[in-house]
């Protein structure tokens, strides 16, 4: 009960004892006076008794309606201070909001969130609609606000379900059935391992026409007389055997290391060892070109035992096997003892459940459309299954094997072509298999979900980075003139400037040059505030800078054109006059007088003059494309030279002209060829239709069959401004 209730109730109390002590006094003159008049007059006595407590009775009745109406207020009052916190308006708000959505959610506009951040360390010039706010800049503006922060956890949208697909758990090994080594042939540049394949590829292709499908399937197998096959991997680069291990693949099974025998172990011959050791993948040693006279096997063998590559000759494990490439010397016994080693290794797969298997090589037939080759690891492919690979699906429509022939399923370890692909998937991709469609597009969505947030999630990451550079330096900045009067601020400034260096006559020529300087006289002041007010819109200062040096009503005089000489600047004046002399002495001077009289020409011509002064861009005008249909190598002395067998497409390549390599949609080689040819003849020009040969000027680039070639020459193309006045 408030203190106004408890004084008037004192003030009641003391009222009524008051009156009682009066009656009292009351009573005994009325006693004498009772026995004369209470004949005469009964009534009256009876009220002198009964007013006092009908009093007491109504002020009763009074104090208590007025203690009731007190106690009722200070509930009120009790439940709206008790209500007030939750009166306040909630926001929800997440890390790394931007400052128009954190408007937005307090439902202010932009300039309130700018307002509310002015004398704090944040620099607000910095700060635009979209740039993102720190945890304590949020709680910053919401307390000054008055309002209560609600951190939510979303601001990830909604978290997707995870739609991918992936490897079944692991096979009953009672299911297992043995299968086949897949095998990938490594070595040193021109230790003869591209020989080697093509040796092996002939025992089990010779009736094959040139140019038929082998050319391109990437893998291959090899059946012994004993009846035992091998799969040999036909792409035994060293990227792509790393991409398989890094994506998990494990598609090689054993690696024959190709070693010269007059050349003993080189780089790539170490390289090779180690991609093998990391993979822990099994070797087996081909000492290649014996036939030789200089040929010396057994250094070979001791230069390996450095890399701990032991021969079993030496008491190790590593099986070695002495051949000639180009003689066919031994390679039936290299072929036998890469089986023995399968046998020890146990090699076994599950042919049954949803299909697995990695994409050795992708290309694009023109009348197939997207191809892959790919090896199965488990399950049997059929037509009509639907295979997921990478960001890319197929629904199954044909598949071949090395020699070319439709086939109707293939077996783990085998190497398959599949046409039926919606998209070209990358080598080294996972294969697996789905039960729909539908299933298939929903795992590919989900996939390309995956990389999009995972970029946007890094983009976020730079913009925090720089942010907090940019809002670094100018703390410290702020740091350093923070303390100090306007005065003293003033002073270090000038002195900072004057001690800047003096730019050289060459460096002051560059930035001169990326700058505009103009005088705008008009006819009435109406007239040159519209000018200057198109002007203030200028946006492209990162492109050239557009300089103000002088602006007045009136015709062009004398000193508008010294000012011109001396800034090096053009006079624009909108419906005025330059008399002859004036005209004559600004020819002599070099200055430009430019009159218009439509204010819009007079800001084309504004604009052409500041795209005069931008430097020419290169633009590339394409003569010809061409696509690549095949790969492979010449010998040139002891270095492997890449050749790209190429049919021309569209218009026509010039060996004199650049050129660039396509892949995937994106440039990853322009230059210059060494050579072009014909069938064996040196060419200089290749028409549409027509099919060539060509290498480029710089050997490490490695082709792949469905890269494009473009030949094109590049013009200089006069630049133009980005600046758009509206209209």
């Amino acid at each position: 009960m408030n203190q106004k209730m408890l004084k008037l109730e004192n003030l009641l109390r003391f009222h009524t004892v008051c009156r009682q002590l009066h009656s009292l006094g009351q009573r005994r003159t009325l006693a004498q006076w009772r026995r004369v008049f209470s004949s005469a007059y009964p009534g009256w006595a009876a009220q002198q008794y009964t007013q006092p407590w009908q009093t007491d009775m109504l002020l009763g009745a009074a104090l208590s309606q007025y203690r009731l109406l007190v106690t009722k207020k200070e509930e009120r009052s009790r439940k709206s201070q008790l209500s007030s916190p939750k009166s306040k308006k909630e926001v929800e708000a997440w890390i790394g909001m931007t400052v128009e959505e954190l408007a937005t959610a307090m439902e202010k506009d932009i300039d309130y969130i700018y307002e509310a951040l002015m004398n704090t360390s944040i620099d607000i010039d910095s700060l635009e609609a979209d740039s993102h706010l720190d945890e304590v800049w949020i709680k910053e503006v919401i307390k000054k606000a008055g309002m209560k922060l609600k951190w939510s956890k979303l601001k990830q949208d909604k978290v997707r379900e995870n739609k991918d697909a992936v490897r079944r758990p692991q096979a009953d090994p009672a299911s297992l059935i043995p299968r086949s080594p897949v095998v990938t042939i490594m070595g040193h540049v021109d230790h003869g391992k591209t020989t080697l394949l093509d040796k092996l590829r002939k025992t089990q292709v010779a009736a094959m026409e040139a140019g038929g499908i082998t050319q391109h399937i990437g893998a291959f197998l090899v059946s012994l007389p004993s009846g035992e096959k091998i799969t040999f991997l036909d792409t035994p680069g060293h990227a792509a055997f790393s991409a398989m291990r890094a994506r998990g693949a494990q598609v090689t099974d054993i690696v024959i290391l190709v070693v010269a025998a007059d050349d003993g172990v080189m780089k790539q011959t170490v390289e090779s060892i180690q991609h093998a050791k990391d993979a822990q993948v099994p070797i087996v040693l081909a000492i290649n070109k014996c036939d030789k006279a200089d040929a010396d096997p057994e250094k070979v063998k001791k230069e390996l035992l450095a890399y701990d590559v032991v021969c079993e000759d030496y008491g190790g494990d590593v099986q070695a096997v002495h051949v000639s490439a180009l003689t066919g010397d031994n390679l039936m016994a290299l072929a036998e003892a890469t089986v023995t080693l399968a046998e020890m290794l146990e090699l076994k797969a599950d042919p049954t459940g949803p299909v697995e298997g990695t994409v050795i090589e992708s290309f694009t037939d023109k009348g197939r459309g997207p191809v892959t080759t790919a090896i199965i690891q488990r399950g049997t492919l059929r037509k009509g299954s639907i295979l997921v690979a990478g960001k890319s699906w197929a629904k199954v429509r044909l598949m071949f094997d090395e020699n070319g022939k439709t086939i109707n399923e293939a077996c783990p370890s085998m190497p398959v072509g599949i046409i039926g692909w919606r998209d070209l998937p990358s080598a080294g991709d996972e294969i697996l298999e789905v039960e729909s469609e539908s299933r298939a597009r929903e795992v590919v969505e989900w996939r390309k979900y995956e990389q999009e947030e995972e970029k946007n999630k890094e983009d976020l990451k730079m913009i925090e980075e720089k942010r907090k550079e940019h809002q670094e330096a100018h703390r410290k900045a702020r740091e350093k003139y923070g303390t100090l009067h306007w005065k003293q601020r003033s002073f270090i400034k000038y002195q900072e400037k004057k001690e800047q260096k003096i730019l050289r006559p060459k460096e002051k020529l560059e930035r001169d040059s990326n700058i505009l300087p103009v005088i705008i006289k008009g006819d009435v002041d109406g007239s040159v505030e519209a000018i200057l007010g198109i002007m203030d819109t200028y946006d492209a200062s990162h492109e050239c800078e557009l300089e103000l040096v002088h602006f007045g009503v009136g015709d062009i005089s004398e000193n508008d054109v010294n000012l011109a000489e001396t800034f090096h600047g053009v006079i624009y004046g909108f419906n005025v006059n330059a008399s002859n002399v004036i005209q004559q002495s600004a020819a002599k001077k070099g200055v430009k007088i430019k009159l218009h009289k439509i204010i819009y020409r007079l800001v084309e011509d504004l604009q052409e003059e500041l795209s005069s002064k931008l430097p020419c861009i290169m633009e590339e005008h394409t003569l010809g494309e061409a696509s690549i249909l095949a790969t492979f190598s010449i010998t040139e002395g002891k270095k492997k030279v890449p050749v790209a067998g190429c049919r021309v497409q569209k218009g026509q390549l010039e060996k004199q002209k650049k050129f660039k390599l396509i892949r995937n949609g994106h440039v990853i080689w322009k230059g210059s060829l060494t050579s072009l040819k014909h069938h064996k003849d040196n060419v200089s020009v290749i028409k549409t239709g027509m099919d060539c040969g060509l290498s480029l000027d710089e050997d490490k680039i490695e082709f792949q069959v469905g890269d494009e070639i473009i030949c094109y020459e590049e013009k200089e193309v006069l630049a133009k401004t980005s600046w758009d006045p509206g209209f």
